[in-house]
């Protein structure tokens, strides 16, 4: 949206996240996989357990995206020894969110323990996002992008935030400002360009919601910032991750439905037949096709019934 010129009586003191959770509106400046670490962790979250494993792979299957062992060792040593900060209407709190994180040898498994004190803030988060769909959290690589998301979806049944905000405030929310005051991206052009239109971007491409913003001036300078988030976007290969079925699994169905199958045909084929079997028959489809064997507008028809003779796909 274009900037706007607003002369309004907006009080910078005004707090607009009385929150739906500590861990979405606190003030921090977690990196993209030190969030992954967090949202995994999320996703099996237990009542009253402390202790969980994260298997990389599971990230990788999500996102397409590989987190090396040097970058892990060095967000997880940045995790233990970073103070987390959270305001409440009665306290401001200081404390970490982990206890430990053990590399098993030989594997992709990290044995996570979360500090006592963080559970009730993790369980929060996770009861709050009813909606909450990880796969769209952990496919926007920006840590921004990913924060932003988290505070776009408290608002999601509304449209949009209940005021807008100052800039400042926000900026503290992502961790840009220092105890000292001092900000990152302290020209508008800046912060722009490298917070929020990315985050834009990552977030309309990758997630279940629409977000976009106004930049909002009280005299010459911006000092606001209103945040809409619109939820009528429909996008079918969005799928919420069931942790309940294997991860390799899930990624195949999204992988066989890009072919033209839908969900109920692509998982049908998933629980039976090798992702690499399937691409093999892709090969043999697109030779056919190549030859003149079969036309290209009948390759759906052709791989589903394939499946039908082989019983795999049933009506």
């Amino acid at each position: 949206m274009d900037f706007i010129d607003r002369e309004e009586a907006l009080t910078h003191g005004e707090k607009m996240f009385k929150q739906h959770n500590a861990l979405t509106s606190g003030r921090y400046d977690f990196t993209a996989c030190q969030l992954d670490i967090m949202f995994m962790v999320l996703a099996s979250l237990k009542e009253n357990e402390l202790n969980y494993k994260i298997h990389t792979k599971d990230i990788e299957l999500i996102t397409g995206r590989k987190w090396n062992i040097s970058q892990l060792t060095s967000s997880t040593e940045q995790l233990l020894t970073r103070m987390f900060e959270v305001e409440t209407e009665d306290r401001y709190r200081q404390f970490v969110l982990f206890q430990y994180f053990d590399y098993i040898k030989g594997t992709s498994t990290i044995e996570v323990e979360l500090a006592r004190v963080a559970l009730p803030y993790f369980f929060d988060l996770k009861n709050n996002f009813t909606h909450f769909q990880l796969k769209s959290v952990l496919n926007c690589s920006s840590s921004y992008a990913k924060r932003l998301y988290m505070l776009a979806c408290q608002w999601k049944t509304v449209g949009k935030f209940p005021k807008p905000i100052p800039i400042i405030e926000l900026k503290s929310i992502l961790g840009l400002v220092d105890k000292k005051g001092n900000e990152q991206y302290e020209r508008i052009s800046a912060f722009k360009a490298n917070v929020l239109d990315i985050a834009k971007k990552q977030i309309n491409e990758h997630t279940d919601i629409h977000f976009d913003y106004e930049l909002i001036k009280r005299g010459r300078s911006f000092e606001f910032i209103q945040i809409y988030v619109n939820t009528s976007k429909i996008n079918p290969e969005q799928l919420a991750i069931d942790f309940k079925k294997p991860l390799a699994e899930q990624k195949d169905i999204r992988k066989i439905m890009h072919y033209g199958l839908n969900e109920k045909q692509a998982t049908q084929i998933a629980e039976k037949v090798k992702i690499e079997d399937f691409m093999k028959l892709i090969d043999e489809l697109n030779k056919k096709a190549m030859k003149g064997e079969i036309k290209v507008e009948n390759a759906v028809g052709y791989i589903v019934g394939v499946y039908k003779k082989k019983e795999i796909i049933i009506d």
